[in-house]
């Protein structure tokens, strides 16, 4: 690939939050400006695609960019001679079918803790939103196998592990914005310069934690230091809170710990730092929901949900996607190290299967995106964690590949969020009925 004029298309790009913060980005690097891109966007919704096409057109012609820009509806034709495709997808109506996903097995006496990326949620999350990826992937492999895919789009690690098992040689790479909260915190905690602290995270997608932190300049361990001072950090940190909300909410009663108490524990009995909260943390374990922050949890979902639903996206020049820098890592063989990027096992993490799509550092350069492997980094009790969700992830893919509702009903015995077996079978029922357009694949 020559990259000389890279072609970057953009699959889901009717979510203007989406497409302004890739077009912020690109317009930024110097590396892009240089190489004068042509940008696709391609979504199924013509009036939302429509609406952003014109707006980023509109910024380009304003900013005077070397860019170049097209929109369609029809995928094949946005993914002709791609260099790059960044998929940010969602499917139906996102919170109505999210709320089924949380509320349905909690119905039947599931106590799962937030229904997107784990427990019985997460796996309905994932037979709605996989199939069609793999169509686009399916897509990318006959059109423009060579391309680099990247990935936004929840369950994650689903999501990647499926993909993978489906088209090995696809260049699929998943990306998550959690990791930057090792990056905000962590200088402002040690009372260092981000630049000097030099951190290794992983695990699982939204189940990962901090391996370890040293000084840049002196190779001193940090992570002594970082547990010490964390209880007194973040027992009064807030959860987030946009400034548009920032009204609306001023009433909610301060508490300690606020959406940390699975992190909190995490930090007591394992002595490891996650790198997200409990909304997140709380889907995989199947004692989560005992100790979890339930009342931080409720608050950040209706804070994001209102946030999503009232706000107006804007093109700024400020970095906002990590994607940008990686394309940048790729066009000029940068060979720098990425913090998180979610690739297939093979060896990274040890106790883990080689199929199992896993959260690790990467080195970016012109060969692509290679994961690091964190060799014995990796606690036994941590580990113990991330096994558990092995095969419930391998689970997730056969029920996908194989069609089949003999094996989602298996998958989901297999969680360890469920702990009821008389009423599984008619939850599974239940979404089978109230999600059919989605799944009414399942035989």
């Amino acid at each position: 690939m020559s990259f000389e004029r890279p072609r970057v298309v953009l699959i889901g790009a009717g979510s203007a939050q989406f497409g302004y913060d890739t077009m912020g980005d690109l317009a930024q690097s110097d590396i892009f400006r240089s190489r004068s891109p042509h940008l696709v966007l391609h979504d199924i919704n013509p009036v939302a695609l429509e609406r952003v096409a014109k707006a980023l057109a509109a910024f380009i012609d304003r900013e005077k960019l070397p860019f170049t820009i097209s929109a369609t509806t029809d995928r094949k034709e946005a993914l002709q001679g791609a260099d790059f495709c960044i998929i940010s997808i969602e499917v139906g109506n996102r919170f109505e079918l999210w709320e089924q996903d949380w509320r349905i097995p909690q119905q039947y006496g599931i106590r799962q803790v937030y229904g997107e990326n784990g427990g019985p949620g997460g796996f309905f999350h994932s037979l709605r939103i996989i199939p069609p990826i793999l169509e686009i992937c399916g897509d990318i492999e006959r059109l423009c196998p060579a391309a680099y895919v990247f990935n936004y789009s929840n369950p994650m690690s689903r999501i990647c592990t499926t993909v993978h098992l489906k088209y090995p040689n696809l260049k699929f790479i998943g990306l998550c914005h959690e990791i930057g909260s090792l990056k905000q915190h962590l200088p402002k905690m040690l009372e260092m310069p981000l630049e000097r602290i030099h951190f290794t995270a992983g695990g699982l997608n939204h189940y990962s934690v901090l391996l370890r932190a040293v000084d840049r300049e002196t190779g001193r361990d940090l992570y002594p230091e970082i547990l010490e001072k964390s209880p007194g950090y973040f027992e009064n940190q807030e959860s987030w809170l946009p400034d548009m909300l920032r009204e609306e909410f001023q009433h909610r009663r301060p508490q300690k710990w606020h959406e940390r108490g699975l992190f909190k524990l995490l930090l007591e009995k394992y002595s490891l730092l996650p790198i997200t909260t409990d909304s997140h943390l709380g889907e995989y374990p199947g004692w989560a929901y005992d100790i979890v922050d339930h009342q931080g949890i409720m608050d950040f979902y209706m804070t994001y949900k209102k946030y999503i639903l009232r706000a107006d996206p804007r093109i700024e020049m400020k970095l906002s996607e990590r994607v940008v820098p990686i394309m940048e890592g790729i066009l000029e063989d940068l060979n720098y190290e990425e913090a998180a990027v979610n690739l297939p096992n093979r060896g990274m993490i040890p106790d883990l299967p080689d199929y199992l799509a896993v959260e690790v550092p990467g080195t970016v350069n012109a060969t692509g995106v290679h994961g690091i492997a964190i060799g014995d980094l990796m606690p036994p009790g941590f580990a113990a964690l991330l096994m558990n969700q092995a095969a419930i992830h391998k689970m997730t893919a056969e029920t996908i590949l194989n069609q089949s509702r003999e094996l989602a009903l298996q998958a989901l015995l297999a969680d360890p969020i469920v702990d009821k077996v008389g009423a599984v079978e008619k939850m599974l029922d239940h979404m089978l009925e109230v999600q059919g357009a989605y799944l009414g694949y399942l035989r």
